[in-house]
């Protein structure tokens, strides 16, 4: 595009959809030859660039064991990205992001490849013109991440000179717990400064679930009934319906509330729990998220409010699968929970007695994300009883995924003679109400980190928190008997239905 000076004709100024362009910079991605690499990360790059949104000289450096040549590694992305990006193949922006990519081959404590990756950086910093700018994001094991970050400064390649910048981006688990997260936060803090370390949750990048903030704060109808007075309980769900597939290496001793609920649930409850944000910007959002996460009370009698779960084998999609404990790379003893659910409260005075019952799980009736946010029953019904039996109670569900929406549900007189009243739903559809598709979370959170804008990611602060939240109750379980089990495909144990049972309450059905 040639330089115009003076503003576009064409233009319409109430139109804030122009993103924000990502200034000179590259990526190098350490682990470039894994799944998440493969499926997410290089397409969101093509996407970007597709896009227009990163810069004409944008760099690309895997680094990886795999004896490739910068060919091959070309090679890989061209096949990820025609089989997983989002938006058409088109050749031109192909050419152009082909002239920026490099390939580094070595082990992460290998000397000679991180010398290799600082030449290769400058060597692209003049060809390319990257300004000195690298964003490193470490797709590797947790166990990884230390040693990464201490070779990037070993071998200078984190140091910011003559006004560039360099950031770490660190996939999760952070930690395992809360010691392990404070010494993993020093180790990656004695090398990066707070705010160029970006922690990726990538449900925060997901659009429904910063609509939870335009939902509450955007309008008026929500916010005045957004509390104790009128909320009865909150149900947040995240339930997958595959196993552990061949992440045996990875999920055994970890499971589902670590794997799960410290980050993404209990990130969706404090974006559904907060107070209002003085401004949108990085600080003031983390400042009332950790507020709320402070806030979180646990309960006292843990074998009443928790409940963990393995999966057992039975039937899904018309198949048949085998349980947790036959999974290939399973000790048979394993106590690893394939299934969570926790009551918590939050002791503010916005919530005080509302209880937030979260829950995830492998090899449920299907693949969902949700927050449900329950209304209390109408204090007085002038109607008899048999008139109302079909009314459950009133809903608003925020689906986070894979329909990505919003539903009130509401109860309604059904037509005819008599005054009977039913449940009814009103729903809002992303993909209907809006022409363009929503970018992958990928792309949101790449593009920020090129930026440098923090607002989708968990802070030190809200990591530890959460680390507070789950140890006391994992430090439970490793006490306390085994996971019940529950059969392939359905909701899980029934002990998490009695767990709701007892509070005179039941799991919706997503």
């Amino acid at each position: 595009m040639s330089a115009v000076h003076g503003a576009n004709p064409l233009r319409d100024a109430a139109d804030r959809r122009l993103p924000r362009i990502a200034g000179p910079s590259g990526l190098v991605i350490f682990g470039v030859t894994g799944d998440l690499s493969r499926k997410k990360l290089m397409p969101a790059v093509y996407d970007l660039a597709n896009r227009g949104l990163l810069p004409p000289g944008f760099s690309l450096i895997g680094f990886a064991r795999r004896e490739w040549q910068d060919e091959d590694f070309a090679q890989e992305v061209y096949e990820a990205v025609k089989q997983h990006a989002r938006t058409p193949f088109r050749e031109e922006v192909w050419q152009q992001l082909i002239q920026g990519m490099r390939f580094v081959q070595g082990d992460f404590d290998d000397d000679e490849a991180f010398e290799k990756l600082k030449s290769t950086v400058e060597e692209l910093d003049k060809a390319q013109g990257t300004g000195g700018n690298f964003a490193f994001y470490l797709s590797v094991p947790p166990k990884f991440f230390p040693l990464v970050v201490q070779q990037l400064k070993k071998h200078g390649l984190a140091d910011q000179k003559n006004g560039s910048w360099r950031r770490a981006v660190i996939e999760k688990p952070f930690g395992h717990d809360l010691v392990s997260a404070k010494e993993l936060n020093e180790v990656v803090h004695e090398v990066f400064p707070p705010e160029a370390v970006f922690r990726i949750d990538h449900y925060l990048g997901k659009e429904t679930v910063q609509n939870i903030l335009a939902l509450r704060f955007a309008n008026t109808l929500f916010e005045p009934i957004w509390n104790r007075s009128y909320v009865d309980h909150v149900q947040i769900t995240m339930a997958e319906d595959i196993g552990i597939g061949g992440r045996a290496g990875y999920y055994d001793g970890i499971g589902a509330a670590r794997d799960v609920i410290q980050n993404h649930l209990l990130q969706l409850l404090a974006l559904t729990a907060m107070e209002e944000p003085a401004s949108f910007d990085a600080d003031a959002l983390a400042a009332e998220k950790t507020k709320v996460l402070g806030a979180v009370k646990i309960p006292k009698d843990l074998g009443e409010s928790t409940v963990r779960g393995q999966y057992a084998a039975g039937w899904q999609g018309g198949e048949k699968a085998v349980g947790y404990l036959q999974e290939d790379g399973i000790d048979p003893r394993s106590t690893t929970d394939t299934y969570a659910a926790v009551k918590l409260e939050i002791d503010n005075r916005r919530w005080a007695g509302v209880p937030f019952y979260l829950r995830t799980g492998k090899r449920l009736g299907r693949r969902v994300t949700e927050i449900a946010v329950v209304f209390q029953r109408a204090p007085h019904s002038p109607f008899d009883h048999t008139a109302t039996e079909e009314l459950g109670r009133n809903a608003i569900v925020i689906r986070v995924q894979p329909d990505e929406g919003v539903t009130m549900r509401f109860g309604s007189k059904v037509p005819g003679t008599q005054m009977e009243i039913r449940d009814v739903s009103m729903d809002f559809a992303y993909g209907e109400s809006f022409t363009e598709s929503s970018p992958e979370a990928y792309e949101r959170l790449i593009l920020d980190v090129l930026l440098g804008d923090s607002n989708l990611f968990p802070r030190v602060e809200e990591v530890e928190l959460s680390w507070k939240i789950l140890d006391p109750i994992e430090q439970f379980w490793d006490t306390h008997g085994k996971p019940a089990q529950y059969q392939s495909g359905t909701w899980g144990p029934v002990e998490a239905d009695e767990m709701l049972a007892r509070d005179g309450r039941s799991w919706r059905r997503p």
